[in-house]
């Protein structure tokens, strides 16, 4: 709940999901992986049955997922209500003297509240459940020294942004929500590419990868996707989690493939290029340009209906609030709140969205590497090292995947072959045969 902006966080966040009841025992880990090993390529791989220990992973995700989103709305309600956010207005006068210090001053006084409201929850779900299941190396000195740097950015973020909108209220009024809302388009796309080259490192080592053998093959697989300059990094994210991941950040001149050091030492290397055959359809299938519409599309529409809702609410209340116009800095906590409200309502829409792009990314990645099995064993070690449940509830599938459920993927990694039939390709246009051995 940093700023109003923040909100587009809760692109990521969903409503509980009541758990599919799993039938048999679960199957060890160890077993599984001897089993998939040894099983021929062409053999459907089975969806393992989550583990107790993730399915009580999932249902206290859940638990946890609601209280912080209702944290999420009752903070800045909290603060809007009793009045604080305008003496926070009024210090932030007295430091700040004129209208953009005090605004800036404001925004740094917001944040720094919130960070406090929000740290025992933050604690609690970053640092201790996740050392409780097994998940996390992080040492309690690195957990904190990433969250002070957090803290110091959103200070920094918060500062030089938050003065446009409410320059804007002043200047138009009427036009406002609009103004800002294209002018998120440019700044989205901003920090796209300065956060892999300038923020990301400030948590983490990033640098070139160690087997020099898997990054041929991928640049080589880069090649076959039509992706030129590719650059691929490792970083050193074990020091934080035990868990497995992989990503594609950046844009333009900063855009790069990312693997954890967890990925390369848990995934055998089929399994690394079906994951980076996935990366790249992200990049070859244009979704980095979609995700900025739609995010842009979220704040359009969150700012709309502030500009909408919010004067009515501040002629009820002003008295409680401590502020009779939308232009006054502290209406922050109103514009967060209703940002957040619009951000929540339309996130089963947005979460549709992602969960197709990664749908098709995986569908590229299949057709790129034509390796239904490792695809699907790919799959079932995630699920396993990250202690997911492949098949959740329709509820956390709304609410809460941006990606398809394991189960879901694992399935269509073993479905999806149209090479042994015959058929055309999906993006068979957009790939490169293999080059010839010499």
């Amino acid at each position: 709940m940093r700023t109003a902006l923040a909100a587009v966080l809760l692109l990521c966040l969903s409503l509980a999901g009541r758990p599919a009841l799993a039938a048999p025992p679960a199957t060890s880990p160890a077993s599984l992986s001897a089993a998939t090993a040894t099983a021929p390529s062409s053999a459907p791989v089975p969806v393992p049955q989550p583990s107790a220990q993730a399915m009580r992973y999932y249902r206290t995700g859940n638990v946890l997922w609601l209280i912080a989103t209702l944290w999420s709305l009752a903070v800045p309600a909290l603060l809007l209500f009793t009045g604080f956010s305008a003496r926070l207005r009024d210090v932030a006068r007295r430091i700040g003297r004129n209208w953009f210090f005090t605004v800036a001053v404001y925004g740094v006084l917001f944040t720094l509240v919130g960070f406090v409201l929000d740290l025992p929850l933050a604690w609690y779900a970053g640092f201790v459940r996740e050392h409780a299941y097994g998940l996390s190396e992080q040492t309690a000195a690195k957990w904190w020294s990433d969250e002070l740097k957090g803290l110091a950015l959103g200070c920094v973020f918060t500062a030089l942004i938050l003065w446009f909108p409410y320059l804007l209220l002043r200047k138009s009024p009427r036009r406002w929500w609009l103004y800002t809302g294209l002018a998120s388009v440019p700044l989205l796309v901003l920090l796209l590419f300065v956060t892999p080259l300038w923020i990301e490192p400030l948590f983490n080592h990033f640098g070139p990868m160690k087997d020099k053998a898997l990054e041929a093959d991928i640049l080589s697989l880069a090649g076959r996707a039509g992706i030129a300059g590719s650059r691929v990094y490792e970083v050193d994210k074990s020091v934080d989690t035990k868990t497995v991941n992989a990503y594609v950040t950046g844009f333009g001149g900063s855009k790069r493939i990312v693997l954890w050091d967890t990925t390369l030492a848990k995934l055998d290397r089929p399994e690394v290029l079906l994951v980076m055959g996935h990366e790249m359809g992200h990049y070859v299938l244009g979704h980095v340009p979609v995700l900025i519409a739609v995010g842009s599309l979220l704040v359009l529409c969150g700012l709309w209906v502030v500009h909408r809702t919010a004067h009515g609410l501040i002629a009820r209340f002003a008295g409680r609030f401590g502020f009779r116009e939308l232009a006054d800095v502290a209406s922050v906590p109103l514009m967060s709140l209703l940002f957040s409200l619009v951000a929540l309502l339309l996130t089963p829409a947005i979460l549709g969205v992602t969960r197709h792009t990664e749908h098709e990314a995986d569908r590229f990645g299949l057709e790129i590497t034509s390796d239904n099995h490792h695809c699907a064993t790919a799959f079932v070690k995630l699920q396993q090292e990250n202690l997911d449940n492949p098949r959740p509830g329709w509820l956390y599938k709304l609410w809460r995947s941006s990606h398809p459920p394991l189960g879901e993927r694992i399935d269509f990694c073993n479905d999806y072959r149209p090479w042994e039939r015959g058929e055309p390709l999906e993006y068979g246009d957009l790939i490169r045969p293999p080059a010839p051995r010499s």
